[in-house]
């Protein structure tokens, strides 16, 4: 059963958290990261990204930087940017996007759950990504980005946050991409009850994004233990910052691909070929959007076509019936040969978020063809998990992002 902790934050102060919360640390490239810091000097990205601090030609990875981050945070700490709570609570966190709410509760996972697989997986993690993560909390003795967790919904959990969500919030702004942020704690006692309880007759939380981030904060916990061979189990390098969503909380929304050439194929060749697998239907210049599962829009030489998967591509696998796995396996493999979709340059990935419009821009410029995709579904990547299985690359595209900065949960 899950372990789902308070714990005594590190926060922002309330007339600065507006200017403190970035996005997180990898959604940006260097020179972006860069910008955004001197756009706004209080920003998280200066100790999420310390590199950000030094010569554009300084290698980010060398521990310089890393200690230049926690330096950089002891100092926001000591000039009163960022308070200590002082006690051990959870918080709300409210995010609200074009009208729409999510609401999801911060806390501090266990290792130990991670690592019996009560937190599920579903991603692969690259080892070079986790070790940037790995030195940056460690050094900064702090995890500074929540991991996005999802759970079923539970009405005791669900009645506690909708009642803490009548009171003041302690943060209450609209980040420059138009994101509301608000933010409320709990900390009455009988409430804590309630949800630690509540979690701990949860047998699945799931990992929705932040696989890397999630195996970097265990690898330190671990790294800890070996370091504390009297530990207890309850320090706090055991436990993760969070922030925890209950399933209908969530939306995914498509991520979508393209590719740079049709393979030696010409437009007619191409077309002949992914109707032996698909039924094709030319729609004209309106963008198709695809609105039911198994259907896949298509937009090459300045015309949008429907694709829809024959009945024998079809599956129940939990993998192999995701509408990422079939347009893999049956078109971008084969057809487009694309043996690998994490390394070959051929093809990149574009986040729904940009729209299709997006797409239209990247064929008439560095691509040829682009595809639409019907988002995966959090049912879906919940089987994918329970069977143990791993999704596709870039199968699920969450908005809006989690804020960096807001929470800091120090290790010791």
């Amino acid at each position: 059963m899950a372990t789902i902790k308070p714990f005594n934050c590190i926060r922002p102060r309330e007339d600065v958290a507006d200017k403190v919360a970035a996005l997180p640390y990898d959604v940006y490239n260097r020179e972006e990261a860069l910008e955004e810091v001197l756009r706004e000097p209080l920003s998280f990205l200066k100790i999420d990204r310390a590199e950000t601090q030094f010569d554009k030609d300084f290698n980010p990875y060398d521990k310089k930087v890393y200690e230049k981050a926690r330096d950089i945070l002891k100092e926001m700490k000591e000039d009163g940017t960022f308070v200590e709570e002082g006690e051990n609570c959870y918080y709300v966190y409210e995010l609200t996007m074009n009208g729409r709410a999510q609401t999801g509760l911060v806390g501090c996972a266990s290792i130990d759950d991670y690592l019996d697989n009560t937190i599920k997986k579903h991603e692969k993690t690259r080892e070079d990504k986790e070790l940037d993560r790995i030195n940056h909390v460690d050094i900064c003795n702090a995890q500074t980005g929540p991991i996005f967790l999802a759970y079923r919904s539970q009405e005791e959990i669900n009645n506690v946050v909708n009642k803490i969500k009548q009171e003041k919030a302690i943060y209450d702004f609209v980040s420059p991409d138009g994101i509301r942020h608000a933010v409320w704690k709990i900390d009455g006692e009988a409430d804590i009850k309630i949800i630690s309880e509540a979690f701990g007759k949860i047998d699945s939380i799931y990992i929705a994004d932040g696989h890397h981030r999630t195996a970097s904060a265990v690898k330190v916990g671990l790294k800890r233990r070996e370091e504390n061979p009297g530990y207890t189990g309850d320090e706090e390098f055991n436990f993760f910052l969070s922030v925890l969503f209950p399933h209908d909380q969530l939306m995914i929304l498509d991520y979508n691909r393209v590719v740079k050439d049709l393979n030696g194929y010409t437009k007619d060749e191409f077309l002949d070929e992914i109707s032996k697998v698909f039924t094709v239907e030319k729609i004209g210049a309106e963008p198709f959007k695809p609105s039911v599962k198994g259907t896949f829009g298509m937009y090459l030489e300045n015309e949008w076509y429907k694709l829809a998967a024959k009945e024998e591509l079809l599956s129940k696998d939990p993998v192999m019936g995701l509408d990422v796995a079939i347009l893999e396996n049956n078109l971008l493999n084969p057809i487009l040969n694309i043996k690998d979709i994490r390394t070959d340059k051929r093809i990149d990935f574009v986040g729904g978020i940009r729209g299709l419009k997006e797409l239209e821009k990247r064929v008439n410029s560095d691509m040829k063809v682009a595809f639409s995709m019907y988002p995966t579904s959090i049912t879906e990547l919940f089987a994918v998990s329970d069977a143990e299985m791993l999704m596709p690359p870039k199968s699920t595209w969450f908005e809006p992002k989690l804020r960096s900065g807001l929470f800091i949960h120090e290790l010791s």
